[in-house]
């Protein structure tokens, strides 16, 4: 047996493993079950089968329901009440000298109505606080909404990570049997040695195994992106989807005020703080007295019918003052101070914080877009040095250990401009999930 078909059984043998692995059932199935989805389907998919945002829409709807609420207290009460009654008695005839057993039935209906006329604005503060819940949930609900957007563009971008990866690995194992089929002529011509062979086979194996390993993390990226957007199995992403930065639609110093003003997480703390102003407002109204007026009609009658009976009405006016609960007024409004106080500290930190992530955010952008470019370069220099090895190699100039090393590093390089990029998009969707705006 030769040395070229020792080489040729030992590459083969090494390769069956992959070979096995790409053509198993279980592979195949995978691939069959695969499901490509837009970037805009897959955020449309995640908001709409989240639990988190089925759980924010309702306490928006329970907000909008205690602000109507709150409106009714302005309209007048209007109640509505009618019952029947039947009674026995006994009593005794002196005539006839006997007891005479009977019963007696009586029927009755009422309306009756009333309103507040002064509470010290207590209503009224009630309604803003209530308005403000309705803010503070809906403000809420955008954060929740960008919130899980963000988690399925990471899900997303995580896919395109693992394709590119996929990529990569697949010309890091076609350079690698390239570098084989080169030592291996070389040896059969006497000009290279066996350990120029083995070398290269090895690399060629490691390869294999890296592409195994990326096509793993690729199958659980897929999969992790389809329990996110409520799809059973493996989903893939769609090969248009832009992977390149591009400029953003407002200046820096544009983006730090939006996001000061107008973020989802400002405008939460703020709708919080606008609430317990009110319900300061609230506990203030219960040193003031109240006044309300009421107002009714009755009837009865001792039989069934709208003949006859006996109707009546009233009207009243009546006024209230609590002069003393033992300390409940006071301790409630020290404690509507005590939650404003902490709301305008929380507001003030939110605004703090905001800013500061946004700036980071602005910063890991700018990185990560500089980061690409260098990355770019780099993977044309190790392409370049690889070229030049692979020349140097065929010509003696150089050993195989050269080449290894020129693999290694354009593969190195191609990864780090996969993370570079991946690290942009993942920078640029936590931007706009601060600032809660598309971008």
């Amino acid at each position: 047996m030769s040395r070229s078909t020792a080489v040729h059984r030992y590459v083969f043998v090494g390769a069956l493993p992959f070979v096995f692995a790409l053509t198993s059932p279980l592979a195949a199935q995978q691939m069959a079950i695969e499901r490509t989805v837009t970037l805009e389907e897959a955020v449309a998919l995640a908001l709409r089968m989240s639990p988190a945002m089925i759980q924010r829409e309702g306490a928006v709807a329970t907000a909008e329901s205690g602000e109507r609420t709150a409106l009714g207290a302005f309209l007048p009460t209007l109640s509505l009440s009618s019952g029947t009654s039947r009674s026995s008695s006994t009593r005794f005839d002196p005539t006839n000298n006997i007891t005479v057993n009977g019963s007696s039935a009586s029927f009755n209906a009422g309306l009756s109505s009333g309103i507040e006329l002064f509470d010290a604005g207590r209503r009224f503060a009630q309604r803003a606080q209530a308005q403000a819940t309705t803010r503070s949930a809906e403000a809420a609900l955008i954060q929740q909404r960008f919130q899980v957007a963000l988690q399925a563009r990471q899900s997303y971008f995580a896919v395109i990570r693992a394709d590119e990866t996929i990529r990569s690995q697949t010309a890091a194992v076609e350079r690698a049997e390239q570098q084989l089929r080169a030592s291996t002529e070389r040896l059969s011509v006497g000009s290279a040695t066996r350990s120029d062979s083995l070398r290269a086979q090895l690399e060629l194996i490691q390869a294999r195994h890296a592409l195994l390993s990326a096509g793993n993390q690729r199958r659980a990226a897929m999969y992790s992106l389809g329990a996110m957007i409520g799809l059973d199995g493996a989903v893939t992403t769609d090969p248009a989807t832009p992977t390149e930065p591009r400029p953003l639609s407002l200046a820096d110093q544009e983006l730090v005020a939006i996001a000061v003003e107008q973020s989802p997480a400002v405008r939460t703390a703020l709708a919080s703080f606008e609430q317990q102003n009110a319900a300061v407002r609230v506990a203030r109204t219960q040193y003031f007295p109240t006044m309300r007026a009421s107002g009714g009609m009755s009837w009865s009658n001792d039989e069934f019918g709208l003949d006859g009976g006996r109707r009546s009405w009233n009207t009243g006016l009546s006024l209230s003052y609590n002069l003393f609960n033992g300390f409940s007024r006071e301790d409630a409004n020290e404690r509507a101070r005590v939650n404003a106080r902490n709301a305008q500290y929380t507001l003030d930190d939110a605004r703090r914080q905001v800013r500061a992530e946004v700036r980071t955010a602005i910063d890991a952008l700018r990185l990560a877009e500089q980061q690409i470019e260098i990355a770019r370069e780099a993977v044309r220099v190790a392409q370049e040095d690889l070229r030049v090895q692979q020349t140097r190699y065929t010509l003696g100039a150089s050993t195989i250990l050269d080449q290894i090393a020129s693999q290694a590093a354009l593969r190195g390089s191609e990864l780090i401009l996969i993370s570079a990029r991946y690290d942009y998009l993942v920078a640029r969707a936590e931007l706009e999930a601060l600032v809660g705006r598309e971008l």
